[in-house]
C-alpha cells in the first residue's frame, strides 16, 4: 500500500497522508496549459462569395511571430490586442484583446516565450516593427564573444611565438 504525494516532474514523493491522497497526481499552479506542446491553430473564416464557414488548421511553425497592437477609440478608450503573424495577412490570429493595457506586455512576451517567436509591434499604418530592447542606443541582452577566434585574432598561436620564421639566405 503506498501513502504519500507525488508532485509532477519531481522525483519526490511525500510518505505521509491519506491513501486516497496518493494517487493525485499534482502539477505546478502557475503551468495551467496543456501537458503537449501547442501544434496547431484554428482560423475560422467566412468566404466572402459563398458566405461558406471554414476552418484552416495552420501549423505554429508557420507564423512568423507575435505581435501587439492599441487602437483608440471616437470615445477615447484604449484597447489592446495580440496577435500571430502569419506571412499571408489573413491568416493572422487574434489570441488575447482587452481594454487599456494592464496585462497585454506580460501576455505578449509570454505568448512569445510559449511558442517560441520573435516579438514585433504593430504601428498605426499596419506595419510590423521588430521589438528591441535598448538603453540609449545599446542593445540590451546580447553580449559580444569575448574571445576571439584564431582566424579573427590575426596573430600567431602561443606554441609558435617560441620558435622563429625561419629566414632565407640569398
Amino acid at each position: 500500500m503506498v501513502h504519500g504525494v507525488a508532485m509532477e516532474g519531481s522525483s519526490v514523493v511525500l510518505a505521509f497522508g491519506r491513501p486516497a491522497v496518493a494517487e493525485r497526481r499534482f502539477i505546478a499552479a502557475n503551468d495551467n496549459g496543456p501537458k503537449d506542446p501547442v501544434k496547431t491553430v484554428t482560423v475560422r473564416r467566412l468566404l466572402e462569395q459563398s458566405g461558406v464557414a471554414i476552418k484552416i488548421k495552420v501549423p505554429v511553425t508557420e507564423f512568423i511571430g507575435v505581435a501587439v497592437a492599441t487602437t483608440l477609440s471616437d470615445e477615447g478608450v484604449l484597447t489592446s490586442s495580440i496577435e500571430l503573424v502569419h506571412s499571408d495577412h489573413e491568416l493572422n490570429y487574434r489570441v488575447f484583446e482587452e481594454e487599456g493595457n494592464h496585462n497585454v506586455v506580460a501576455e505578449w512576451q509570454n505568448w512569445g516565450k510559449k511558442l517560441r517567436l520573435p516579438l514585433f509591434i504593430k504601428a498605426g499604418d499596419g506595419a510590423y516593427m521588430p521589438y528591441s530592447q535598448q538603453v540609449d542606443g545599446v542593445m540590451v541582452g546580447s553580449n559580444p564573444s569575448r574571445r576571439k577566434l584564431v582566424a579573427e585574432a590575426g596573430r600567431r598561436p602561443r606554441f609558435l611565438n617560441r620558435r622563429k620564421p625561419g629566414q632565407v639566405e640569398a
